[in-house]
C-alpha cells in the first residue's frame, strides 16, 4: 500500500446502500471512464460491499492502493492500470 498522503482521487464515487453486484459494476464502468493510471476513491457499505468489491475488482486487473474504516463506511481507493 501508498503513502496516504500521496493519494489524491481523480473522481469519487459513493456507493452506500447500492447492492451487490450493482456497486461493484458501477466502479468497474467508472474506471473504465477514467484515463490510465487515474484513481477513484469508492464509498462501500460494511459487509458484503467491502468484502466482495474489493476482491473483484483486483481480480479484474485493478490495483487497490488504499482501504480505510470511516465510522460506518469504507473508502478505498482503486487505480485504474497502464495498458
Amino acid at each position: 500500500m501508498s503513502n496516504p498522503a500521496l493519494l489524491t482521487p481523480d473522481a469519487q464515487l459513493d456507493l452506500r446502500g447500492t447492492p451487490c453486484p450493482i456497486n461493484f459494476v458501477r466502479t468497474k464502468l467508472r474506471l473504465e471512464q477514467m484515463s490510465q493510471g487515474s484513481l477513484l476513491e469508492v464509498w462501500l457499505d460494511p459487509g458484503e460491499p467491502i468484502e466482495q468489491v474489493p476482491d473483484s475488482l483486483v481480480m479484474e486487473g485493478y490495483q487497490l492502493e488504499q482501504v480505510e474504516d470511516r465510522n460506518g463506511f469504507f473508502a478505498i481507493l482503486v487505480r485504474r492500470p497502464l495498458d
